[in-house]
């Protein structure tokens, strides 16, 4: 292999690569990055063996070839080279490495010792805006909590249906779905569990590019994929295996009758519900108290070591007055997922689950658990 490549697009295919590499003492192939000489383009590849990121950057090939080297090493070595074009060559397992008054060799390992990384090949796939879909997706990941008793509600759940792509999470206590419309309507209905960590890498890495992202389905895993922007080539593919297990029928939580409706300013509660979580302790308890008459919704939360907090916010109530407490980050989580200038608040009864969702928006919707009340 020997190639010659600018430092800049070097540093940032190696940057998106070593994202998912750690120390891993069992198997120490696993910390390295897989460099791959093309036709035309340099590819990176790392595996933590339930994710793999494959990169491709344009490059001079002198030579096809291949060569394993560590990872971060190398990426912390290249970000100290000068902008300038890099001389990439393997030689007997090592990288030799050229850029200016620079002369240095990593020594690597094998690339028959590199896990394989799976192909799509002829399989079904579907297109969506990347960016819309990764907002989407930015609005649920973090909901999702790893659990060894329930690891189907470690991921992330995805439904598509005709036209339709509904993205789902939880930890028990509370939930969230995003709907995503489709410019075309799917051939057949697929639901899948997305582990979470590939989830975020995908906002990570794709989060603000522009264009289309093509979703490739197999039994056990997905694959999801971005092109270059001038030629019918991937520029980036993340693929990862999916969780085994039935999600939850949640839609069965998601309460469709209310005794309160309350509508307001998103900003202004979401402010001092984050003021009252000082007061709060180490239960992290604040109490929404919702008075129809007065048309106000109050906020409180009390500590005996630090003391009481008490705010309050006129808002529009339809109902009956409630007085409901939760975790505060639980709410705060909703409520900064919600980017409309207003929000509904609904309570269904004391201890059942309420919903948070934006005004003028229906393809969200946030469900929380009050305090002392079942698990979701």
């Amino acid at each position: 292999m020997k190639v010659e490549i600018l430092k800049e697009n070097l540093k940032n295919g190696l940057n998106v690569v070593e994202k998912i590499v750690g120390k891993n003492l069992s198997l120490p192939i696993l910390d390295n990055v897989l460099i791959n000489a093309e036709e035309n383009y340099l590819s990176f590849s790392s595996t933590d063996l339930e994710t793999a990121l494959k990169i491709w950057l344009l490059a001079k090939i002198m030579k096809k070839g291949k060569v394993v080297v560590p990872a971060k090493f190398l990426s912390n070595f290249v970000s100290l080279l000068p902008n300038d074009k890099v001389s990439l060559e393997e030689k007997k397992q090592g990288l030799y490495i050229e850029c200016k008054s620079f002369k240095n060799q990593i020594q690597g390992f094998s690339p028959e010792e590199f896990p394989l990384i799976p192909e799509f090949k002829n399989l079904d796939y579907i297109e969506i805006d990347n960016k819309k879909f990764c907002q989407g997706l930015s609005q649920i990941v973090d909901i999702a909590s790893p659990s060894q008793a329930r690891p189907e509600i470690s991921g992330i759940y995805f439904i598509f249906s005709k036209n339709i792509i509904k993205i789902v999470a939880t930890d028990s206590f509370r939930l969230a779905e995003k709907s995503i419309t489709l410019e075309a309507p799917v051939k057949n209905n697929v639901t899948f569990i997305l582990p979470q960590k590939p989830a975020r890498e995908i906002i990570n890495t794709l989060g603000e590019k522009e264009g289309k992202l093509k979703i490739y389905f197999s039994a056990n895993q997905l694959m999801f994929e971005f092109p270059m922007a001038d030629v019918p080539h991937p520029q980036v593919q993340i693929i990862s295996r999916l969780i085994d297990g039935e999600y939850p029928n949640y839609e069965e939580i998601i309460p469709n009758k209310f005794k309160t409706h309350i509508t307001i300013k998103r900003d202004e509660f979401l402010n001092q519900i984050k003021a009252a979580s000082l007061f709060a302790g180490k239960i992290n308890e604040v109490k929404i108290i919702a008075n129809v008459e007065n048309k106000e919704v109050e906020i409180f939360a009390q500590d005996p070591d630090i003391g009481e907090s008490k705010s309050s916010i006129s808002a529009k109530i339809e109902g009956e007055n409630i007085e409901v407490s939760f975790n505060h980050k639980f709410l705060i989580d909703g409520l900064l997922n919600i980017k409309s200038s207003e929000v509904i608040f609904e309570v269904s009864k004391e201890e059942g689950p309420c919903i948070l969702k934006p005004v003028g928006d229906a393809s969200y919707i946030y469900v929380v658990m009050p305090i002392k009340s079942t698990q979701v």
